[in-house]
């Protein structure tokens, strides 16, 4: 398994993040999801974790220092790591996180990123209550809440129309499919699109790895019994499928998608070289996490499948 002490680390990110901007939120968040998936997939070779602790190290010694200017917000990437101020938890106080995520889950919110990283948190505090000090729960509760104001994300439609947010896009029919029903109708569109489009390439709204989690952020919302949280966000995510379907494939002009040859679960997976710039050392530890929690949601082996192997085009 991934140490424990990488749980604390993630969430002092994610409780400090909001001293920076939302997209701070990326850090704390991609360390407390590799514990998550360390935890989730605990029968794995012991190299497979300690692959994962080398990501996690490269995250919090500041490797990816895109999400924030530092000297603009007068913390470094480091730093959001730092501890909190010890105190006794209140995990009844848990619940703030979720009615702060009321007030913006309805809505696609920077791809999604509101519900990614307080349902982190709160699996984190959930299954962990000591760590649920009122530092914490306020750290979350501003960072969650600082998505409020936030648009949809962004999408690039090629050369002459360029990057997009949500709200200038127009949507067509061609970009519809039904709403969800349920929890699962998400779950299924989702491993749908990862199926149907991994190779594609497509510059935007997160992309796969953002659909992802985000998706898989609400079915841990459910499980961690927040069920009319969980529903009121799935319009959200369909929202965010929509525009992702409406960016043009733009490999002529970026180049093609590669993929990984290898299994993330295996060894030689951690022991090889794989990206790390365009935000992939924290989106490859996340989507790990967010992927494997749908897959234990599919209902049908044979798409199981074929999603695995999509899901490697997300891995190089």
């Amino acid at each position: 398994m991934v140490q424990h002490d990488y749980l604390i680390h993630g969430v002092n990110g994610l409780a400090n993040a909001h001293l920076a901007g939302t997209m701070a939120g990326h850090l704390g968040a991609a360390v407390a999801a590799g514990y998550f998936w360390g935890e989730d997939q605990s029968d794995l070779p012991d190299e497979v974790f300690r692959g994962v602790e080398g990501e996690l190290d490269r995250v919090m010694a500041g490797e990816e220092a895109i999400w924030f200017n530092a000297k603009q917000a007068g913390v470094t990437p480091e730093q959001l790591f730092n501890p909190l101020p010890k105190e006794e938890p209140q995990p009844d106080s848990i619940s703030k996180i979720a009615k702060a995520l009321a007030g913006n889950v309805s809505k696609t919110r920077q791809s999604g990123h509101n519900v990614i990283f307080a349902s982190i948190a709160l699996r984190a505090l959930h299954d962990h209550p000591d760590l649920a000090t009122p530092s914490v729960i306020s750290g979350v509760c501003q960072l969650t809440e600082g998505f409020n104001t936030t648009h949809a994300g962004r999408g690039y439609y090629g050369q002459e129309k360029g990057w997009l947010t949500g709200n200038q896009v127009q949507l067509t029919e061609a970009d519809n499919f039904p709403t969800y029903g349920n929890l699962q109708d998400m779950v299924n569109a989702t491993i749908g699109a990862l199926i149907e489009k991994a190779a594609v390439k497509k510059q935007g709204f997160g992309g796969l790895f953002h659909l992802i989690n985000h998706a898989a952020g609400i079915t841990e919302l459910n499980r961690f019994g927040y069920k009319q949280l969980a529903n009121s966000a799935l319009p959200a995510h369909h929202q965010h499928l929509r525009l992702w379907r409406s960016l043009p494939d733009v490999e002529s002009e970026l180049g093609k998608v590669e993929k990984s040859d290898l299994d993330p679960r295996t060894p030689e997976y951690w022991q090889g070289m794989f990206h790390r710039d365009q935000a992939r050392l924290t989106h490859r530890i996340k989507t790990l996490y967010g992927y494997y929690t749908l897959r234990r949601l599919m209902e049908d082996e044979a798409k199981q499948k074929q999603a695995d192997d999509a899901f490697l085009y997300l891995m190089a």
